[in-house]
């Protein structure tokens, strides 16, 4: 039922309001007292969220309604509030047709996979325990959402001043972020600021295809950076105040750099750039690496010598602030970086870049071709990392074999400090992998 990062899937036939009745049920039933519900822009969201909230009260609890904002927002206020748990209706990137329930702590942390396993096996097996009928819990908003994370932004963060900044919100809920710059004196324009849960200004996600627009206006203007959210502004991405859109890989060492300390550490998944280890070992730190997705990078930072987790894919986590991806707190950190060290092309100059090769090959089943991958690399190579999928370290880069998880695919990852070793690094693996599984023919992807 939950993936890496919550519940997410086509309308009317995966995410149902019986799906949400079950969410709200199981939480309830599992000694949630108080639960925060929000969702993000998209339409189907009000049926969604009134859902939960109708399943939580059912069955004891009571709801505080934080209406449309943002993942973060709503993460963090199920502390802010001494809330139980919280649940934003969203699916986060994904396309219009889509959308899903993401379940936090109050810590702001996902939940883990012992609170999603129970959450399943309440709904799976109907596990409920309802109320009595003059006991259902009660339902009041909550509108000082926005304005509160704006508040804590801007409390942990010294006044940044003197930057223009462009902010595409991507017609998502990603506002805050506009208001907490603003707050610490910042100059600021939105592109696609106004919420629709259909998109309609560029899809929701924020890669460099879909930010093309940001990136062109940013050049066009006198901008000293871009800011792109996805849907639910739980992920963020940049854009030079030449209009060069900055990689995952080299954000994230420009975040894990500033954020590191000797002998601390800092949490990425397992098909991280070595551009990070590079980083983080220059300035005295170590990288520890996760499973991929979010709330595997959160358990991991929220361990004592963690100081910060992140995802190339855009969500970025400091724990002394909050466990949960926030975009807007992170888009006001870079905004930092900026202002105190230069111009973010300078900055990211300043990070060595290697080159990656990616290659995906179809297979008749991924589960167990994985496994005896396994047994051949574990067999064949010293330094092994089977935390998610296989990650073999070698003297001149390393390489990642995985599963899709979603479909029958192996996906291949090498890296290298130059494109002769890269290509050889991903042929070698390749090979392997090959000589294990009957493939249908495999698609190509050069980074």
């Amino acid at each position: 039922m939950f993936g890496t990062s919550g519940i997410r899937g086509p309308v009317g036939r995966v995410v149902t309001t019986d799906l949400a009745l079950d969410v709200g049920r199981a939480l309830a039933s599992q000694n949630a007292h108080t639960i925060v519900v929000g969702r993000d822009a998209r339409k189907s969201g009000a049926v969604l969220a009134d859902g939960v909230s109708a399943g939580a009260r059912e069955c004891g609890a009571d709801v505080v309604r934080l209406g449309v904002t943002s993942t973060p927002t709503i993460a963090r206020s199920v502390g802010w509030l001494n809330a139980d748990a919280g649940v934003a209706v969203t699916a986060s990137h994904n396309p219009p047709t889509d959308n899903g329930f993401k379940l936090w702590t109050p810590s702001g942390q996902a939940f883990d996979r012992p609170k999603r396993r129970e959450v399943t096996r309440r709904i799976n097996g109907e596990a409920f325990d309802f109320a009595a009928w003059d006991e259902h819990g009660s339902e009041r908003t909550w509108d000082r959402a926005v304005e509160t994370h704006a508040d804590r932004i801007d409390a942990a963060l010294d006044f940044i001043g003197e930057l223009t900044i462009v902010v595409d919100i991507g017609n998502g809920t990603g506002g805050v972020t506009a208001e907490a710059l603003e707050r610490l004196g910042c100059s600021v324009e939105t592109l696609n600021g106004q919420p629709d849960g259909r998109f309609p200004g560029r899809p929701s996600e924020p890669t460099a295809e879909n930010c093309r627009s940001l990136c062109e206006f940013v050049a066009a203007t006198d901008a000293d950076l871009g800011i792109a959210h996805d849907g639910d502004a739980d992920r963020t991405m940049a854009v030079t105040e030449a209009g060069e859109f900055v990689s995952g890989d080299v954000l994230l060492a420009l975040f894990a750099r500033e954020a590191i300390r000797p002998g601390k550490q800092v949490a990425v998944p397992v098909d991280t750039s070595l551009l990070v280890d590079d980083a983080v070992v220059e300035a005295g730190g170590s990288v520890v690496r996760t499973k991929v997705g979010d709330v595997y990078v959160a358990a991991e930072a929220s361990k004592p010598d963690v100081v910060f987790g992140g995802e190339p894919s855009g969500a970025w986590i400091w724990p002394e602030e909050t466990l949960c991806p926030d975009g807007p707190f992170a888009a006001c950190q870079l905004a930092r970086l900026v202002r105190e060290h230069g111009s973010l092309s300078s900055l990211v100059s300043s990070i060595d870049r290697y080159p990656i090769r990616r290659k995906s090959i179809h297979v008749a089943d991924e589960l167990s071709t994985i496994e005896t991958v396994q047994e051949r690399l574990t067999a064949q190579y010293a330094a092994v990392d089977t935390t998610d999928g296989v990650r073999v370290e070698r003297n001149d880069g390393w390489f990642l074999v995985r599963a899709s998880g979603t479909e029958p695919i192996i996906r291949l990852t090498a890296e290298a400090r130059t494109d002769r070793q890269a290509d050889a690094i991903l042929a070698e693996v390749s090979d392997i992998v090959s000589s294990v599984t009957e493939p249908a023919p495999s698609v190509d992807a050069a980074d």
